[in-house]
């Protein structure tokens, strides 16, 4: 394949995002503000290339194949000719109206215009364009490498032609594509987070500890890993996000942020990418 991506986001999720589309034969333009963070996630893929490769995963001959298609660039001037844009910025409402507000400058005519939001409203998202009809949300899973489920999300102006390129360019990565409707928090969310948060307030309540909260889901639920190290792993900036989102969104008071999860991330432990949340690391 020579269609060119755009991403727009260098961040973990970002990064991901670009390896994926770049092994699967795609030209890929990773986007961020600052050149140091394209420069790290240019070294997450290389290094998570490598992992690939030890393991078997990933031919060693096909690595320099793979990185010669991923390009980076510091301004959204570079979405031009791409036939998808993905925005995978921080969860922030603000700031990804910001970007669509120049995407719609900037991004060639027929491109679909994707978000990798874990919760925001697709719909709220394509108002800040005169194309939503080419707006759609496209969640990836964290880490993208690994996970095979993307949420296709419609907002309510999506077209089915937008819906269907978007199911076929997940399917051509390899990953397993389900779609579902723009609610607050869409189905992944909507379920993991409540979850995280119960766990964060049995913590809150001592009930149990950390490591015996996550062994309980662990052993019990049978859960890959527990739900406060997840946390960290997503982030506890994100997760305090995602919730706040769901908790305004739905008006339910079962989505309201425990009180510790907001002491955390006021302190700025935010989890693994910090070095510290509910573990140390």
């Amino acid at each position: 394949m020579t269609e060119r991506i755009a991403v727009i986001g260098a961040g973990q999720m970002g990064s991901g995002i670009a390896q994926v589309f770049a092994q699967s034969g795609f030209r890929v333009v990773m986007i961020d503000v600052a050149e140091s963070a394209l420069s790290k996630g240019r070294d997450t893929i290389a290094k998570t290339l490598d992992k690939q490769i030890e393991k078997g995963v990933t031919p060693a001959a096909e690595r320099e194949a793979i990185m010669s298609r991923l390009f980076t660039h510091v301004s959204l001037d570079a979405v031009s000719g791409a036939g998808l844009v993905i925005e995978a910025a921080t969860e922030n409402r603000e700031l990804k109206f910001k970007i669509f507000d120049e995407l719609e400058r900037r991004a060639d005519a027929g491109a679909v215009l994707a978000t990798n939001t874990s919760s925001i409203s697709i719909t709220e998202i394509a108002k800040h364009t005169s194309r939503p009809e080419a707006v759609i949300g496209m969640h990836f899973m964290n880490p993208v490498p690994r996970m095979q489920l993307v949420e296709i999300i419609r907002g309510l102006a999506t077209s089915d032609a937008t819906t269907q390129r978007v199911l076929e360019w997940t399917k051509a990565l390899g990953k397993t594509p389900v779609e579902v409707n723009d609610y607050p928090g869409f189905v992944a969310n909507r379920i993991l987070m409540p979850m995280i948060n119960e766990a964060v307030f049995c913590l809150m309540e001592g009930v149990g500890t950390a490591e015996a909260i996550d062994t309980v889901m662990k052993l019990g639920m049978n859960h890959p890993m527990g739900p406060l190290a997840l946390a960290d792993f997503i982030g506890l900036d994100t997760c305090l996000a995602i919730l706040e989102v769901m908790h305004e969104g739905l008006g339910d008071s079962k989505y309201r942020p425990c009180p510790l999860l907001r002491k955390y991330v006021a302190a700025g432990w935010v989890g693994k990418k910090a070095g510290r949340g509910f573990y140390a690391y």
